[in-house]
């Protein structure tokens, strides 16, 4: 009698254990699914303020490559087309601020006009150096229409170091790395605009090109 309760607790307790592995597997499963359409929706709305909808047809996800940038770190370029033609691109840019990476994104057109540029991920202290973030200042929208000879190359710079772009009060560094980024991307695309450019490239190919 004792053996058959001991047995059937078990295979209660058997059951329980199983049914609750099948609950966790079901939980986690639909969580991983949660993350990645939150991150899709995210880099969906990251594009769309750099990259206008007028001047594409695609799906710039769907249609991106990978490439390597000046500091040998793999990214991801979006390319938006219309009708078959490359209409302009986005790309991350990384920048060095006061308390670590910044990641930006970068949209151009085809001549490497800026279409607009937005702060992805910082780390920079609160009210000093996050007025790079489109919610706290207009900022970061004085780059729309720039290029890397407008101005000059020697004039992405903050005014305190002689360049073009005022820096935030009481705070230097952070500027000072977003405007290198930029900087820095501009030149990629100067460097590499014939590949990136090309609707023929594939992914393969531009990682053999570096």
């Amino acid at each position: 009698m004792k053996a058959q309760r001991m047995l059937r607790h078990g295979v209660i307790l058997g059951a329980f254990c199983l049914g609750f592995g099948v609950v966790l597997a079901i939980s986690d499963s639909i969580t991983v699914d949660d993350i990645a359409a939150r991150a899709l929706e995210d880099r969906l709305n990251s594009l769309s303020e750099v990259i206008p909808a007028g001047i594409h047809d695609n799906n710039l996800v769907a249609d991106a490559i990978t490439m390597k940038n000046e500091r040998d770190k793999e990214i991801t370029v979006y390319r938006a087309t219309k009708e078959g033609k490359v209409t302009g691109i986005a790309y991350e840019i990384f920048g060095s601020g006061y308390a670590g990476q910044m990641k930006l994104m970068m949209g151009l057109d085809t001549q490497g006009k800026i279409l607009g540029v937005r702060v992805l991920a910082h780390k920079e202290t609160a009210g000093l150096g996050d007025k790079m973030e489109v919610k706290k200042s207009d900022w970061i929208l004085r780059f729309t229409d720039l290029s890397l000879g407008n101005p000059p190359p020697d004039k992405w710079k903050v005014k305190k170091d002689g360049g073009q772009f005022d820096q935030f009060t009481g705070a230097t560094i952070t500027p000072r790395g977003v405007i290198d980024a930029i900087r820095r991307g501009l030149e990629l695309f100067a460097a590499h605009k014939e590949q990136m450019m090309d609707i023929a490239t594939s992914k393969a190919a531009m990682k053999e090109a570096h």
